[in-house]
């Protein structure tokens, strides 16, 4: 017995015509008379008497009818009910974020969604891409802040913005009275990466036209987690660093990070939920949200290379073994 076909008794009944109602239940009417025959077969009753014109139904089989209707309003009123979840701003939700993003938009952000969603209590966690991605497979969070694409499957993705990427340089750096950056070849061997964010560093190797990692510098090797230690080095003169504009645009007075000639490399962020991920309306708000706390310069129209990373030999050889 499916819904379908207690659809189709309720239009016989009102219609009480073959014709009529195959053609209000959008199919054909000998379609219709066969899913009718399967039903009365596995129940083993007779719905309607066919001897009669009009069509009639029988005695059980007003009564079958009766309760298909009611089956059938039970089910629109499920139907309604997931709608009204779907677009319901209340109860949690858990965001994950990269950590190369995280504390340059998050507290604007838990500032605004406040503002829009004040029903609801978020979750934000700071995490480096594998597990971002494990997580929003597995339902540990429901949302992923990140550097898309990734290439994982069971994972839809919702870009947000570009993100572009500058030169952070130390002071005594050639270029550092330039207007703009072009990358030097002393710069490469200097490179500065952080430890865990395989699709970050995928990123700056490949702006760098670069296929290895480059960990040792004048004979240290830096295990580094932070962009805030990333500039320190710099600023000892101890590398080089791509870093992220939001982690730099507050900046201003400080004459270290350059921008790069058009076309500027950027990194797509996008909002990535599982397939099965329902809440459209929430997703919504919590992209314009980020969209809103971007500075004016970021909602510009401007040319751009978009770098990818899952297909990059470092994140091939990085993810090995992660998942």
């Amino acid at each position: 017995m499916t819904i379908q076909q207690l659809k189709y008794i309720v239009a016989l009944d009102e219609h009480r015509n073959f014709v009529k109602a195959a053609e209000e239940c959008m199919v054909t009417q000998p379609g219709l008379t066969i899913q009718l025959k399967n039903l009365e077969e596995e129940i083993g009753i007779k719905i309607f008497d066919r001897t009669k014109v009009p069509l009639k139904p029988t005695t059980p089989g007003k009564e079958i009818i009766n309760r298909a209707k009611k089956i059938l309003r039970e089910v629109d009123d499920i139907r309604d009910f997931v709608i009204h979840e779907k677009n319901q701003l209340e109860g949690e939700c858990t965001i994950g974020v990269i950590s190369t993003l995280s504390p340059y938009l998050v507290p604007q952000f838990i500032k605004k969604m406040k503002e829009v969603a004040p029903k609801m209590h978020f979750t934000i966690k700071e995490l480096p891409t594998g597990l971002l991605i494990n997580d929003a497979l597995t339902g540990d969070i429901d949302i992923a802040l990140m550097a898309t694409p990734t290439g994982a499957n069971g994972l839809k993705e919702h870009p947000v913005f570009y993100e572009p990427f500058v030169a952070y340089l130390n002071s005594n750096h050639p270029m550092a009275g330039a207007t703009h950056y072009e990358l030097q070849p002393q710069d490469k061997p200097q490179l500065l990466l952080l430890e865990h964010e395989y699709c970050y560093n995928a990123q700056l190797l490949d702006i760098c036209g670069l296929t290895g990692s480059t960990d040792k510098h004048d004979g240290f090797t830096y295990d580094i987690s932070s962009i805030e230690t990333l500039k320190n080095l710099v600023k000892a003169d101890l590398g080089f660093a791509i870093l992220p504009l939001l982690s730099v645009i507050n900046e201003k007075e400080n004459p270290l990070y350059k921008e790069f000639n058009d076309p500027k490399p950027v990194r797509e962020i996008s909002l990535v939920v599982a397939e099965t991920f329902s809440r459209k309306l929430l997703l919504q708000k919590i992209s314009e949200s980020l969209y809103s706390c971007l500075p004016d310069s970021m909602k510009q129209d401007f040319k751009y290379k978009k770098i990818q990373w899952n297909d990059s030999p470092y994140f091939v050889e990085s993810v090995k073994g992660l998942f």
